[in-house]
């Protein structure tokens, strides 16, 4: 089963520095990343930056779209729908059947604000404790926000976005 979860950090650049950490852990086997954005929100910035991150990226990775069409729907929100038009929204439409809820949108836009940060990872096979108590050793303020996907949601969201 895989899972793609949020983790929050609590400046605007602390996503950034815990890529480095998160190579060590999957080097370690504490997870598996299948593929990785991150999200960077300076104090005065109007809206966030976002890249995805390669470094950390399994064979299987998603690409662009599927990021950019989550963070987009995340931090664009009803924006997005207006200025893009309704093929997007029936792509965002696809996030929804796939598992991605309101909800979880909500929850990371309400979360992820102007001087935060946040590492998105679709991974498996993680320790979610060691991953918490490595970043709290490194000094960076982590906060967990999760979902997780069943077999078949991840296989939907493969299916969807893979190239």
């Amino acid at each position: 089963m895989g899972t793609l979860t949020v983790w929050k950090f609590g400046s605007w650049d602390g996503a950034n520095q815990a890529i480095g950490t998160l190579e060590g852990l999957a080097k370690d086997g504490v997870i598996r990343v299948h593929d990785a954005a991150s999200v960077s929100w300076q104090p005065e910035g109007r809206r966030p930056r976002t890249r995805q991150v390669r470094n950390l990226a399994g064979a299987g990775a998603l690409g662009g779209m599927f990021w950019g069409l989550l963070l987009g729907t995340v931090f664009l929100g009803p924006l997005a729908g207006v200025a893009l038009g309704a093929a997007t929204g029936a792509l965002a439409g696809s996030l929804v059947d796939v598992g991605i809820d309101d909800d979880f949108i909500k929850s990371v836009r309400d979360q992820v604000t102007p001087g935060t940060s946040a590492l998105f990872l679709l991974s498996s096979e993680e320790d979610t404790e060691k991953i918490r108590n490595t970043f709290r050793a490194t000094g960076l303020r982590a906060q967990l926000i999760e979902s997780n996907l069943s077999d078949d949601q991840e296989a939907a969201i493969h299916e969807l976005f893979a190239d």
